[in-house]
Order: C-alpha cells, then structure tokens, then sequence
C-alpha cells in the first residue's frame, strides 16, 4: 500500500518513490525536514485552543493525526487535522513555508479528502493549507481534476515500484540543488 507521503514526494520529483520502495535502505532525514515535523507539533497545540473561524466555519469536530485507509485507491496516510462537519469531511494540512504550495501540495491535500470521504462516507469539496509561519489559511477546492491527477499518479508510481525502474531526473533540476536524495542520483547538475 503506498502513502499519501510518497504521492506529493512523487509529485516533487518521480525518483523518491524509487528510493523509497525499490532501495528501502536509503532514506535520508533532512534538517529542513525536522523542523517541519516540530513546527507542525506545536501548531497543534495552538490549533486545539482556537476556534474553527479560522476556516471560517462555525460547527465541525476536529481530529488530529487521523489515519486513513483505502482499499480501494490502495492508499493510506495520516491527515494532520480532519474536520468533521454534519454533511462534509475537510481535510487541514499544516506546511512549515511561509506561503506558496506547488502542485504536490494539492495532490497530497486532494488524496487526503478522498481517503476521508471513503472514511467518513461524506463528501469532502475542499481543504485548507495552513501556513504556519504566517498563520494563514489558503482554501482549495478538490477538483474532478485535482482527483483524476491523484489517480493517474498512483499508477505511475505502481509502475515504477512493480518495474523496480528509476524514473528520469524532473525538469525543474533546481530541485535537485536542495532534494536530499541529491547524493544518490549521480546525475550532473
């Protein structure tokens, strides 16, 4: 079963998955990374004190770190915050950055909604990004588009696993300069 974790990395850059399931010995942890994890824990003890008009709702019950599994997209993942509302799931993901999310972003928001909706058994229409150093909340809609894309990427990244095949290097290589796979690839930036 692969992660909600590897489709945004996948979307960041095909050859992490690689790494990840066909060379599972391999798997750096980057300062960057760290900090990210421990912002995110003190964002939720904020968060547990705030009311939902963040989200600029005024009902809804919320779970932290919630995990969630599909069978049938043979997916699963841990949501940082998932609200429950009467007739609709919300999915909040927490970003340590201080504003823009690239499209992996939207991926990994949009598997989450699907995740929950087949959870839950409500639909989920949108989510939020939470930028903690500027605490600001960015609303996006999850999308027939944004759902086909997650689909299409999930077997893209089945096939590369099955295949044990290294994906080509991504077309922004500026990525590269700051992956922390970087060492691994050999490919000359």
């Amino acid at each position: 079963m692969l992660l909600v974790s590897d489709l945004k990395q996948y979307s960041y850059c095909p050859r992490i998955v690689y790494y990840r399931y066909c060379l599972p010995a391999i798997r750096p942890v980057t300062y960057k990374m760290e900090q990210g994890r421990l912002a995110q824990e003190d964002e939720e003890d904020r968060e547990r004190r705030r009311s939902l008009r963040t989200y600029g709702l005024t009902e809804g019950e919320r779970y932290f770190n919630l995990d969630v599994t599909s069978e049938t997209l043979d997916l699963r993942g841990r949501i940082d915050l998932a609200i429950r509302c009467r007739d609709e799931a919300i999915v909040v993901e927490y970003k340590d950055s201080p504003g823009r999310a690239g499209q992996h972003i939207f991926r990994q928001l949009t598997a989450y909604a699907m995740l929950l909706e087949e959870h839950w058994g409500v639909p989920a229409w949108r989510g939020f990004i939470y930028f903690i150093p500027t605490r600001r909340v960015r609303d996006v809609s999850i999308t027939p588009e944004l759902r086909a894309e997650v689909r299409g990427a999930l077997v893209a990244m089945r096939e590369i696993v099955t295949g044990e095949r290294m994906p080509e290097p991504p077309n922004q290589r500026a990525k590269c300069e700051v992956c922390e796979f970087r060492r691994f690839c050999n490919d000359v930036i």
